[in-house]
């Protein structure tokens, strides 16, 4: 049965796709069923630069378990950063 469970966000990063480096300006997250992974459901999420279309995407699909360890790593390490005074708290993008 599929969830339905999706929420995009904004945002502004980089992403490596296929042939070279773009913007990324979006990112859709869902949990609902993966189209590789093997995992009747998984935590999806696409980084996308919709100014450029669909083929500038990367697409990552992970188990829960495996989405909410990430999650956890990224909080440790971002207040590490922090911690050392390394996170800028602004930043112009160009």
């Amino acid at each position: 049965m599929c969830t339905m469970i999706a929420q995009q966000i904004d945002l502004v990063g980089s992403a490596k796709g296929a042939a070279d480096w773009f913007t990324v300006r979006r990112a859709d997250v869902s949990y609902d069923h993966p189209f590789h992974a093997p995992d009747e459901h998984a935590l999806c999420i696409d980084f996308v630069d919709v100014v450029r279309g669909p083929g500038q995407r990367v697409a990552v699909e992970l188990s829960a378990e495996a989405a909410r360890e990430l999650v956890a790593t990224i909080q440790a390490v971002l207040e590490r950063a922090e911690a050392g005074n390394f996170i800028e708290t602004e930043r112009a993008h160009g």
